[in-house]
């Protein structure tokens, strides 16, 4: 049967060369600049970091709406705000990897003491300015509150306050163990099969239906744990259906006995699921349900040995990282030992079709975070025919600070930093609410996205009236959001053979072993397609206690002679690049050398600091023969290499100086590439994957997929 492929819309881009993009983004004054990550020793990169300081606490969005009730009068609405607390250690700071293990438990712990203590002086601030405390996350060193909109500034002037952002609005953003190659590694160890056994992979979603027999092949589910974080609502279960099907991708098992058992395995589908509800049955929420329950997982981490979270959800980029409060949040949970993987957002193209750039989400910018975007596998097992989703959110990240002399600086870090399938997965559906046939009196159970939108539906639960109900509901999604969990799925697998790896060594790894995509660029496809027999092989050879001295062997044997994978009778290479923060690293050394940006509490891209002029390896974090290519590289046409292409976009265009005016609309910058600056996700509401259009990219792609079991 020949693929329908539908048109690539790259095409159009093939003979975009570096100075025409470069030039194209003078022109319109797009200056692409970030601030360094967090480099204390030197005094160059404090005096960057000083120029580079926010002009206000307050975040720019929620700044407009107060000078606009100032200047122009109005309601004065009460506002939903995320307070940041001013940080009483160096916790979010980087520590280069210098900490024991007990002096960074130590700060921690000190850390929420002074949390506490400070919240307690902010809920007497709030109550004089007629505001109300909501609660106190005191892991993250966040607070929610509500207060009047005219009395934000205010509240900004204390020393307890770091930031204000608002609670805004949160929306779900939107064969697969055989073409991730999970199936290949499932036998690695003699002894056990490989699928996260023991690992707590954390769902912050719409709820997940523990009753499935996805996971409950037996009589114990293996979602061991049920919180509902929404306001004034208890209930666990996944009325909206994303929640579990995200589940289902990351840790569920196929319940069919008729010859084709297995058929709808997730990736980890031996991994405990923590269902922690966040969103509504509408598939909405707020950042304060969101930062709650990572509050709690953190508090939680090693009663439910917690080593993964999931976030398939995200908001529009307005602030820097450094500010966002869900950044904030999944940095404490990274810092904790937990690692965080986010949706990219499926905001890449506009109404038209046009390639959307810098559209990637929150948490997606946040630098700890693995962030995913989406391919499209044309439902076959085989990698060489994949190609990018065109709904996929691209970089860079586009988060702001505003400066003192009005500019915005940007962060503008490469991202995201893998891809995984994402278009028209078969998962778990949520029996969602019943409705009964009045032809046969039997009771059928539907969820709200399958029930918008009929065609997602592959089976659904049937209740027979004899108290037997068939549990085998079944749905197509499509979005990063389903390509998130696949990623989540595979870290579990490997914290499974290797339980000391870090979330930066993890991170690494990933896209160490992930296949670049031809003609695809870093903006889109991170360092490469998802590739979890590599990576499993990779963290199989890692020593079982993992060194702390820079440059140290990291491995008990040598890495393969190829470093290849074979999935589906397709051999590929592995890209064997490393990207940071405005280009990459490459070379066997990754893995064959300990590295001290693998450090826990240390991120990847610490090991290439930008100074204010350039970004250079740090002789503290890395170590060995590694290259460093300035820049995100265009793959050519072989996709051999993450190394083998040309250069798509500088560092220096990325890293640079900002210029006193940017345009905050999004303009056209040429050939269908256009820079997003949060404007298509509209402000204010966490969304994902609906797309640009509504909610079209529930349905993905209109190509040939993957198909139900026949």
């Amino acid at each position: 049967m020949n693929k329908l492929k539908f048109e690539n819309f790259s095409n159009g881009l093939k003979q975009l060369s570096v100075g025409f993009l470069l030039c194209a983004f003078c022109l319109q004054m797009f200056a692409f600049t970030a601030k360094a990550q967090f480099v204390k020793n030197d005094q160059a990169d404090k005096a960057f970091e000083n120029q580079t300081a926010p002009q206000s606490k307050i975040a720019p969005d929620l700044q407009e709406k107060t000078d606009e009730l100032a200047f122009y009068g109005g309601a004065d609405s009460v506002q939903k705000v995320i307070i940041q607390m001013k940080p009483a250690t160096q916790l979010n700071e980087m520590s280069s990897g210098n900490l024991t293990d007990e002096q960074s438990k130590a700060m921690f712990a000190g850390e929420v003491r002074a949390n506490k203590q400070t919240a307690e002086v902010l809920k007497s601030d709030l109550a004089g300015l007629n505001g109300s405390f909501k609660k106190s996350f005191n892991n993250l060193g966040l607070v929610s509150a509500e207060l009047p909109l005219s009395k934000i500034n205010e509240l900004a002037q204390s020393e307890n306050v770091a930031y204000i952002s608002p609670d805004r609005v949160t929306e779900a953003t939107g064969h697969v163990e055989t073409t991730t190659g999970a199936s290949n590694v499932r036998a690695m160890i003699p002894t056990t099969t490989i699928g996260g056994n023991g690992i707590g992979i954390a769902i912050l979603d719409s709820g997940v239906e523990g009753n499935h027999a996805a996971f409950k092949p037996m009589i114990v589910s293996r979602v061991v744990y049920h919180k509902s974080f929404l306001t004034g609502n208890t209930d666990t279960s996944d009325k909206f259906g994303h929640g579990t099907h995200v589940a289902g991708l990351a840790g569920g098992t196929n319940i069919f006995n008729n010859g084709y058992s297995g058929y709808y395995n997730g990736v980890g589908a031996s991994a405990n699921i923590l269902n922690l509800r966040v969103l509504d049955n509408n598939g909405k929420g707020t950042i304060s349900n969101v930062i709650a329950a990572i509050d709690w997982a953190i508090a939680n981490k090693t009663t439910y040995n917690i080593r993964v979270m999931n976030l398939s959800l995200g908001t529009g980029a307005k602030d820097s990282y450094t500010t966002d409060p869900l950044c904030l949040a999944a940095r404490r949970a990274f810092n904790a030992g937990i690692v965080v993987v986010a949706s990219a957002g499926n905001y890449g193209k506009d109404s038209s079709g046009n390639k959307i750039y810098g559209s990637i989400g929150s948490p997606g910018i946040e630098p700890s975070v693995i962030t995913v975007g989406a391919t499209n596998t044309y439902g076959t097992d085989i990698r060489s025919d994949d190609t990018m989703a065109s709904f996929s959110s691209r970089g860079p990240t586009r988060g702001y600070k505003v400066l003192a002399n009005g500019a915005r600086k940007y962060d503008n870090l490469i991202k995201p930093d893998l891809v995984a399938p994402g278009n028209k997965l078969i998962a778990a559906s949520s029996f969602g609410s019943p409705y009964t046939d009045p032809a046969t009196g039997w009771i059928y159970y539907k969820n709200k996205l399958v029930a918008d939108y009929p065609s997602l539906k592959v089976t659904e639960y049937i209740d027979s009236g004899n108290g037997l109900t068939f549990v085998g509901g079944y749905q197509y999604l499509s979005g990063t959001s389903m390509a998130a969990p696949t990623v989540s799925g595979a870290v579990a697998m490997m914290l499974q053979i290797r339980p000391n790896l870090t979330p930066s060594l993890v991170k690494a790894i990933l896209m160490y072993s992930a296949q670049p995509m031809k003609n695809y660029n870093m903006l889109e496809q991170g360092a490469g397609q998802l590739n979890v027999d590599g990576a499993c092989r990779i963290a199989n050879l890692v020593k079982p206690t993992l060194p702390t001295t820079n440059g140290t062997t990291m491995l008990s044997a040598v890495l393969p002679a190829s470093q290849t994978s074979t999935i589906a009778g397709e051999t590929f290479y592995w890209g064997k690049g490393v990207i940071t923060n405005f280009g990459f690293l490459y070379g066997d050394d990754l893995m064959v050398k300990y590295q001290k940006m693998y450090a826990n509490g240390v991120l990847v891209s610490d090991g290439t600091p930008f100074s204010g002029t350039t970004i250079a390896k740090s002789t503290t974090l890395t170590s060995g023969t590694l290259n460093l290519y300035q820049g995100a590289i265009k793959i050519n046409s072989n996709g051999v290499l993450v190394s083998d292409g040309i250069l798509y976009l500088s560092a220096n265009a990325m890293a640079s100086s900002p210029t006193p005016f940017v345009n905050s609309q999004g303009v056209l910058v040429s050939d269908g590439v256009m820079v997003s600056d949060g404007v298509l996700v509209s402000d204010g509401v966490l969304v994902g994957d609906g797309g640009a259009n509504a909610f079209n990219a529930w349905l993905g792609d209109n190509t040939v997929s993957m198909l139900p079991v026949p």
